[in-house]
């Protein structure tokens, strides 16, 4: 088997066109785009002010990391950029490559500069499957010139790949394919196949959003709805019958994992019920364990909500110990009342502040003493050294509140704690305002 695919390879298939089987290679490499201006869904990169445009016009290719959901166009676009800058185009798998493979890319890379003077397009796809010394091998490669390297990810780059390899690539980020791009998609489609495919307006609106933004899968269920329709318009239902729906893009321990739980975090903080329970259930779907779910809305109950709703951190244990009685699925509606609740609830991260505030100070100020008049002494010693003197007992005072000074002798009484406005933090802040009216007068 060749490792290295020319522009040329590809499978054959046989599809069924107006009742009539054709040889004819795969829909989507069919409809691979062969310029820069056939690429759809990424203008940003591709448009008159485009990373890419740019860098044509000026006549300059720098290695880059193409970061994107699967069907987004990055094979497409590397090829292109071969063609457009003429370069010998190779392409390798990290899934199938090791490190001889590379070796062997590198030397094709050399010899070819060697005998035409024409340089390399290296691309790699799922670059990120290569372990740290792999990624190493690039280094001197692409610093001498040999290769320009193109690298495809689905993963993030800065979690997936080492810090020297990224310093000598720029990352572009493809962008999923939105409703208009893949209903363009799907046109071109129709006018690859000459045909209409047979489907209601509803059907169709659906078979674009069972794609979920993968250009490649939507064309591989258009060959599917093409080998299965008969002479009658497919409704919706006919077409989930026939097809599948394209598997949620979420990974429990990468990318997806931590922008998905940073976007329930997020809308639960910017008091969005509508928006956090849409994100609980797309981790649900992914198949992310609730329990995990039910840990980061406990620490959100104790971070976010805090006093200003006392009882959401009560509410955020109840809703995981049921969910620990009831499992899946009947507890999972205890967390998404806890999700609701908690997105409604008044904010305040007053206690956390001062929390993380007072932990700086203590590392700082570890050796202080308590004041003497708050230890206890049990021995005769203790109270010879002043231990407990001049302690005033606060329930026996009028107000139930002696006002003393608890801090080290070394230190100034500090404020760490600020309450706000909101919730029963209100009416914490009013009762700390009453007694430090108190405290006041004692001191005059």
């Amino acid at each position: 088997m060749d490792l290295f695919a020319s522009d040329t390879d590809s499978e054959k298939q046989s599809i069924s066109v107006n009742g009539t089987a054709k040889e004819k290679s795969p829909l989507a490499d069919a409809l691979r785009p062969k310029t820069l201006n056939e690429v759809i869904g990424q203008d940003h990169l591709l448009g008159p002010d485009g990373i890419l445009t740019n860098m044509l016009g000026h006549h300059t290719l720098s290695s880059l990391i193409l970061w994107g959901n699967p069907g987004t166009g990055k094979t497409t676009i590397a090829r292109i950029l071969a063609h457009e800058t003429d370069l010998h185009f190779l392409q390798i798998s990290a899934i199938f490559s090791g490190v001889s493979d590379l070796k062997k890319a590198f030397d094709e890379a050399k010899r070819f500069r060697n005998h035409s003077g024409k340089g390399t397009l290296l691309f790699v796809d799922e670059i990120h499957r290569f372990n740290r010394a792999q990624q190493d091998g690039f280094l001197p490669v692409v610093e001498d010139g040999t290769i320009i390297l193109i690298g495809a990810t689905t993963e993030n780059p800065s979690f997936t790949l080492n810090s020297a390899l990224l310093s000598r690539c720029q990352i572009l980020v493809l962008r999923r394919l939105d409703e208009q791009a893949l209903s363009l998609l799907l046109s071109r489609a129709e006018q690859q196949l000459d045909r209409q495919l047979p489907l209601s307006k509803n059907a169709r609106n659906d078979l674009i959003s069972m794609a979920d933004g993968d250009g490649r899968y939507l064309l591989n269920m258009v060959e599917q709805i093409i080998l299965h329709a008969k002479n009658t318009i497919l409704d919706s239902k006919d077409l989930t019958r026939i097809l599948s729906r394209r598997a949620t893009l979420y990974d429990r321990n990468r990318d997806g994992h931590y922008n998905l739980i940073s976007a329930l975090h997020k809308s639960l903080r910017g008091s969005d019920p509508d928006a956090a329970l849409y994100w609980f259930a797309r981790m649900l779907e992914g198949g992310e364990d609730p329990r995990y779910i039910a840990r980061r809305l406990t620490r959100f109950a104790a971070e976010d909500v805090g006093l200003a709703s006392p009882n959401a951190l009560t509410l955020a244990i109840a809703a995981w110990e049921t969910y620990e009685r009831l499992g899946t699925p009947e507890g999972e509606v205890a967390l998404a009342e806890l999700v609701v609740y908690l997105a409604t609830a008044p904010k305040s991260n007053a206690v956390y502040k001062a929390y993380n505030e007072v932990r700086a100070i203590a590392k700082k100020t570890g050796s202080f003493m308590p004041p003497a008049h708050i230890l206890n002494a049990p021995t005769n010693m203790m109270k010879d050294l002043g231990y407990g003197k001049g302690y005033e007992y606060d329930h026996d005072t009028e107000e139930g509140f002696s006002g003393q000074n608890y801090f080290p002798d070394e230190m100034q009484p500090q404020q760490f704690y600020t309450p706000t406005n909101r919730g029963v933090e209100d009416t914490i802040a009013q009762r700390l305002s009453h007694w430090n009216q108190l405290r006041k007068k004692r001191s005059v």
